[in-house]
């Protein structure tokens, strides 16, 4: 069966490798950019299968949410699987961030990783309710991280939003149990992808990697194979679990 879905933040890194494997599996993806339209034309370009389509819109604006649904039920003609993915990571130290600039860094990556990832699974929900066919066999999968666990002192908005989002997705997996709908989260480690380059080719390189007892991060394919799992082939039963992608770096 091919199924319509929309991944967001997919013009890189996981993104990209989500709809990659999703798409290589048959099934019709809306690349989503939150702005760089030309990047996520780039991986649509890339995709195999025919009928995909490339979406743009900030998800941290509620307009822009409903658009972003909009123009997918446009493109592909329904959404039957939302991949939160689409997230922001940025550095905030409690002990050396000016108050202002602490407010900003929360405000902003809660309306990236928690607001937003929260209006779009509204919308996709009401969608799928709302359907002809019926909501049955919907799934709503997000990207969460071990950072919700293990704590992100330099970035602590970020482990914040991502327990969020880890909570959000089991409150959302009972309520919408009894439409059929599955919702679940995988919750990466250390990934290999641009942002992190930096972090894994300067002299700290080596101890991220010694982390896992596998002495390297993930691939952003690791990632995806979980994800595409959860968003097709993983059993109704599964739902409401948050499943750890580490390579056995954090254990809980």
């Amino acid at each position: 069966m091919t199924l319509s879905i929309l991944v967001t933040g997919a013009s890189r890194g996981i993104g990209a490798a989500i709809a990659q494997e999703l798409a290589a599996r048959g099934h019709r993806i809306a690349v989503h950019a939150g702005r760089d339209g030309t990047a996520a034309a780039a991986v649509h370009a890339a995709l195999p299968g025919t009928g995909h389509a490339v979406v743009v819109g900030d998800v941290a604006d509620p307009e822009a949410c409903e658009s972003i649904v909009a123009d997918t039920v446009g493109h592909l003609g329904g959404v039957d699987v939302l991949v939160n993915n689409a997230g922001i990571f940025e550095a905030h130290p409690i002990d050396s961030t000016p108050f202002e600039q602490w407010q900003q860094a929360w405000g902003h990556t809660l309306a990236v990783n928690l607001l937003g990832p929260a209006n779009l699974a509204w919308l996709v929900a009401r969608h799928l309710l709302d359907r002809p066919s019926g909501p049955e066999g919907g799934r709503l999968v997000s990207v969460g991280s071990r950072g919700a666990y293990r704590g992100e002192p330099l970035t602590p908005a970020y482990g914040a939003s991502k327990a969020g989002l880890h909570s959000m997705t089991q409150s959302l997996a009972v309520a919408l149990a009894p439409h059929g709908i599955l919702a679940a989260a995988v919750a990466p480690g250390f990934v290999e992808t641009d942002m992190g380059r930096s972090v894994l080719d300067g002299p700290g390189g080596d101890a991220v990697r010694a982390q896992s007892p596998f002495n390297r991060v993930a691939t952003p394919e690791d990632i995806a194979q979980a994800v595409a799992w959860l968003a097709t082939d993983a059993p109704l039963w599964v739902s409401g679990t948050v499943v750890d992608a580490n390579g056995a770096s954090y254990l809980r």
